[in-house]
């Protein structure tokens, strides 16, 4: 269910901080439309975090194909961060756990050509940074570390797990 809330941080914080925090203005806005007393939600979001011209840069999703193309021309033959914030939410109050997962991406020089046929293809849309790994994208990826693939993707299932044992959900309380 979209979350429908604003993504913008009012300073520059450190990518896990800001992750994590839009993961759980997510869930909390879903969980503010439910009615049900039992209902959980998984709240996530995703930034990437690049440094251009020796400043760090915090990239959601492009709001068009320019932005996107700019995406994609920092990105390339850079190593940055993709952050997933996982904030999981009970129907009581203590049924809380926020957390963030990193993972470092090394990306190879994408040609200009690539990058025109990718914006071209719309696969930036809805996507942090302007690239989905899970799809044509992991073409100008080179390695990953820390983190997981599951991570890149958009909701880090490891930690997605462990965040549900903290904020003491049901089936795995027992």
């Amino acid at each position: 269910m979209p979350a429908g809330v604003d993504e913008t941080v009012d300073r520059v914080v450190e990518p896990l901080a800001v992750a994590a925090l839009l993961a759980e203005r997510k869930a909390r806005a879903v969980a503010a439309e439910l009615t049900s007393e039992s209902t959980w939600v998984i709240g996530a979001d995703t930034v990437v975090a690049v440094e251009v011209e020796c400043r760090a840069r915090l990239l959601g999703k492009p709001v068009d194909e320019r932005e996107a193309k700019q995406f994609l021309e920092w990105l390339s033959g850079s190593r940055h961060q993709v952050v997933t914030g996982v904030c999981v939410l009970g129907p009581s109050p203590s049924d809380v756990a926020v957390d963030a997962e990193r993972t470092w991406v090394s990306m190879r020089e994408i040609t200009p050509a690539e990058v025109a046929a990718y914006v071209r293809s719309g696969e930036w849309q809805d996507k942090a940074g302007g690239y989905a790994i899970q799809e044509n994208a992991d073409a100008f990826v080179i390695s990953l570390e820390e983190g997981g693939f599951d991570n890149v993707v958009g909701l880090p299932v490891e930690l997605t797990k462990q965040l549900l044992y903290r904020a003491a959900y049901p089936e795995l309380a027992r």
